[in-house]
C-alpha cells in the first residue's frame, strides 16, 4: 500500500503548482484524504481536507481561498492546486489517507502516508 505524491518544484511569489498523489496497492475511494505540510523546524500542519465521495472539503485559514483540493476516485488519483503561492507556502507537501470515510485536521487519523514532496516558494 502506498501513496506517491508529486508535482513539487521552485516556483516565484505569486505562481502556481498542482500536487498529484497516486494510490497504488489498494483504492481509497472509501477514505478521507488529507494534505498536509511540514516546513523545516516546525511540526507537520494540516493543509486541506476531502472525505470520500469529495461531497465536503476543508482547508487551513492561511490556504483558503488560494488552494483547492480535489479527487478521482476512478484514477485512485488526490490533487492539490495551489495558487496564489507565498513565501511562507514552502514545505514538504504529504498526502495522506484518513482512517475513516471522512477528513480529520488531525495527523493522527490518518494511516497512511506519501513520501512527500517538496514545495519552494522563491520571494
Amino acid at each position: 500500500v502506498q501513496l506517491q505524491a508529486y508535482g513539487g518544484g521552485l516556483v516565484q511569489d505569486g505562481g502556481s503548482l498542482r500536487l498529484s498523489c497516486a494510490a497504488s496497492g489498494r483504492r481509497f475511494s472509501n477514505n478521507g484524504m488529507g494534505w498536509f505540510r511540514q516546513a523545516p523546524g516546525a511540526e507537520r500542519e494540516f493543509v486541506a481536507g476531502i472525505q470520500w465521495n469529495g461531497g465536503t472539503t476543508g482547508y487551513a485559514d492561511s490556504v483558503r481561498g488560494r488552494f483547492t483540493i480535489s479527487r478521482d476516485n476512478a484514477q485512485n488519483t488526490l490533487y492539490l492546486q495551489m495558487d496564489g503561492l507565498k513565501f511562507e507556502d514552502t514545505a514538504v507537501y504529504y498526502c495522506a489517507a484518513a482512517r475513516g470515510a471522512l477528513f480529520s485536521r488531525a495527523v493522527r487519523d490518518y494511516n497512511v502516508w506519501g513520501q512527500g514532496t517538496l514545495v519552494t516558494v522563491s520571494s
